[in-house]
């Protein structure tokens, strides 16, 4: 079991009693991921944090997370590799009693056209985007109890079939499939399965790479003329995966700000 980063000050032995609602974020450690930290937090989620590389991006969300008055420890997980997500999955268990939440938000993007795109890099994006899409949601079917909720991220790429997209957008497409899928798969268990398809958001895997023209041309495509947030995508997390948000289930949501 992987040692969990707290930075509230106590051990886990030394938590009140009191069951919270607990809440999975993978890819917790930037972007939309980090933003949802925050938000499940302040809603009243234990939080653990999942992560690849980058411990200190890690700590610096669970400390957010604390100092807002929440409770939250960072894992290290590469998502691809069922043994590190069961491993996940153990110390949420151990430390906060369950799980009750899954946020699948890690990811990776590679934008190259089709005819260009090297294989190993596909093979790589793939890994990640399909195969770590994958484990993390059969560990979530196992262990979520019921009245729990699973998200998973797509993108809006899948329909509005930007050009440079292809490998990102099929990797994501097959994202939407596995998550109707679990859904029904889920019957009888109270448990909701839900992929998020953001349109373009203000994320730093987002903004790489794009000059400030090609930015303002996306920016302007919404009829609400601006790049969304993470927080924008934050709050639709949170309402899935909150009690009212329930009936909300098998469906693919494209917060994109009303890009047809």
């Amino acid at each position: 079991m992987p040692t969990p980063t707290a930075l509230d000050g106590t051990a886990a032995s030394a938590q009140p009693s009191a069951s919270p609602r607990v809440a999975i974020v993978t890819g917790g450690s930037r972007g939309i991921g980090r933003r949802t930290v925050g938000r499940l937090a302040a809603d009243g989620y234990a939080v653990v944090v999942g992560y690849t590389s980058n411990r200190d991006e890690a700590e610096a969300a669970v400390k957010e997370a604390v100092t807002g008055g929440g409770r939250a420890i960072a894992v290290r997980a590469d998502v691809a590799d069922e043994h590190a997500v069961a491993a996940l999955f153990d110390t949420a268990e151990a430390e906060f009693g369950g799980v009750d939440v899954v946020v699948h938000a890690a990811g990776r993007m590679h934008l190259a056209p089709i005819a260009e795109l090297d294989l190993a890099v596909l093979d790589e994006l793939h890994r990640t985007n399909i195969r770590g899409t994958f484990v993390v949601v059969q560990q979530a079917a196992r262990r979520v109890r019921p009245g729990g909720a699973i998200v998973t991220f797509s993108t809006s790429v899948v329909g509005l079939a930007f050009p440079g997209y292809g490998a990102y957008a099929a990797g994501k497409g097959a994202v939407e499939a596995l998550t109707l899928i679990l859904a029904r798969e889920l019957r009888g268990r109270g448990i909701t399965a839900n992929a998020v398809a953001p349109g373009p958001t203000a994320t730093d895997l987002f903004l790489d790479g794009k000059d400030e023209e090609t930015i303002a041309r996306l920016a302007a495509q919404p009829p609400l003329e601006r790049l969304g947030t993470p927080a924008d995508i934050a709050e639709v997390v949170a309402f899935l995966a909150a009690p009212a948000g329930h009936w909300i289930n098998g469906q693919v949501v494209r917060a994109n700000g009303g890009i047809i």
